[in-house]
């Protein structure tokens, strides 16, 4: 693929080491360039992976993947605030390109086929993770939405595949998104006993509203912020939320839509 300039960034920089050179990264149907430039960290990419992917459609995600046009920017310096804004949509970006969107539009709904639905009068949200089989989720914890757009919602296992490098891409606000296996602890834990309304049953972790953010000692931010090497950063968590739902620094107007 063409470069889209000339001060890029390295693909699996360490913590410390994002530096002025060269990264551009192709696969067999991906593709994906990211340059540093003005203030700006800027992702431009096909939306494909560069590693193998699921079956789609399957039979929970009647979605074919298909190749996307993606341009979006961060700040290149962000700079953590005492607010934090909800993310809706993608939250982030990662390196070989794919979109990060933990999050889900669907709710539980006894009325529909399959149990849940776009409508949102129950209060009950479908977690991307909690409820990957209905979902379709594949390997990598993605799976595909109605515009072919492939997407992780959780721990992406195929960029992650042989690599010493903690760094999976960068978060809506700018701020780097590290994976450091079980030494990040999200601070979130499921509710005890049952559901009071709506689905029922147990707190399982199929929906949000399972989860409560309790915190504690060792734990991370509601947003799964902490610190790395003296630098604020989010963290892939094995537990809800697995990526950052929320961000501390000012939101990029990209991730600003659905």
């Amino acid at each position: 693929m063409n470069q889209l300039g000339t001060n890029l960034l390295i693909v699996g920089v360490t913590v410390a080491g994002i530096a002025a050179s060269a990264f551009a990264a192709q696969a067999a149907s991906g593709s994906v360039a990211i340059t540093k430039s003005r203030g700006e960290i800027c992702m431009v990419s096909n939306g494909l992976p560069d590693h193998a992917t699921g079956s789609f459609p399957n039979a929970g995600n009647p979605h074919q993947i298909s190749a996307q046009a993606i341009e979006v920017c961060v700040p290149q310096d962000p700079i953590k605030t005492s607010k934090a804004t909800e993310l809706r949509g993608s939250s982030g970006f990662a390196l070989n390109g794919v979109m990060i969107r933990p999050g889900t539009a669907d709710y539980y709904d006894p009325s529909s086929p399959r149990g849940f639905s776009r409508d949102r009068s129950s209060g009950w949200k479908l977690d991307g993770m909690g409820a990957g089989l209905m979902l379709g989720l594949d390997q990598n914890n993605a799976h595909v939405d109605h515009r072919g757009l492939y997407h992780y919602h959780g721990r992406p296992n195929g960029l992650l595949k042989g690599s010493n490098k903690t760094l999976v891409g960068f978060a809506a606000d700018g701020f780097e998104i590290h994976d450091i296996g079980a030494k990040a602890v999200p601070g979130y834990t499921l509710k005890p006993g049952n559901r009071n309304s709506g689905p029922g049953g147990q707190h399982d972790g199929t929906y949000v509203q399972d989860w409560q953010y309790t915190g504690g000692s060792g734990t991370l931010d509601k947003c799964n912020g902490g610190m790395l090497d003296g630098k604020f950063v989010y963290f892939v968590t094995d537990s809800y939320p697995y990526f950052p739902h929320c961000a501390w620094g000012k939101v990029s107007r990209d991730f600003l839509r659905p």
